[in-house]
């Protein structure tokens, strides 16, 4: 199991505000989370920057997770306390007020994966039944699709289409969506901000996710292809192997 996190200021923002990782508990257990912050003068990187070392922090010191179960309920004590610190810290610092980020993290095991997310930060898996998107956007514009409103076609050129209906550190409680899924050898996970995934289509990141380029390589590409479309927004993509594709000269 191999991740790698990369990330990108854009061509257009003064500052990154996205921040993120890939961490390994004791067990040998994965971690990849990727936040984007939002906020004024440059609270936005400070929310994102602490939810990912406070996850971290946490992550490191994990017992085994042994069950999906446990994992659920690991990531739910996790955001809750995570998203409180944020809140308080926008409270305390008059620069920091209203601070918040969106969260999206995976917690990879042999066995079962264990996503979780807030806001606009999206996980897409690929596996044997093809490539998709398996969070939900909490945003305006996914609200609106889903109740029939507008169509998806509209929602890529809705003027609020920034607008999220929910983000960590911005209130003093947030319930994230959580969930697990099984996966076997060949499976990826893709995370990544809304950088990368307003500008690259699905069709396209499912054709450079299924390659069989190093992660690395594979990343930088997807980055190219968003700042080539403009940039206009930080671009931040981790990519998970449930199996690392054999380097030059190994048997």
């Amino acid at each position: 199991m191999e991740g790698q996190f990369m990330t990108d200021q854009g061509l257009v923002r003064s500052h990154n505000e996205d921040a993120g990782g890939v961490f390994y508990n004791k067990h040998g257990q994965l971690l990849a989370v990727i936040a984007d912050g939002m906020g004024g003068h440059q609270a936005g990187d400070v929310a994102s920057r602490m939810a990912t070392s406070l996850i971290e922090e946490k992550w490191l010191d994990a017992e085994q997770l042994n069950s999906p179960e446990a994992a659920e309920n690991w990531i739910k004590l996790a955001v809750e306390e995570i998203n409180r610190k944020v809140f308080e810290h926008s409270l305390v610092k008059e620069e920091c007020k209203g601070m918040g980020t969106t969260f999206v993290v995976a917690a990879c095991t042999s066995d079962f994966i264990t996503v979780a997310n807030i806001g606009d930060s999206r996980c897409y898996m690929l596996s044997e039944s093809g490539f998709k998107q398996i969070t939900v956007d909490h945003s305006l514009v996914n609200e609106l699709v889903r109740s029939g409103q507008i169509s998806k076609d509209d929602a890529e050129q809705h003027p609020r289409k920034n607008v999220l209906l929910k983000a960590l550190g911005t209130e003093q409680s947030v319930i994230p969506e959580v969930f697990s899924l099984g996966w076997e050898s060949k499976d990826r996970l893709l995370l990544c901000s809304d950088g990368l995934s307003n500008k690259v289509m699905d069709e396209e990141l499912h054709q450079l996710v299924s390659t069989d380029e190093e992660i690395e390589q594979i990343e930088i590409e997807m980055i190219r292809l968003a700042n080539a479309r403009g940039g206009e927004d930080n671009i931040s993509v981790i990519i998970v192997m449930y199996d690392s594709p054999k380097k030059d000269g190994e048997g």
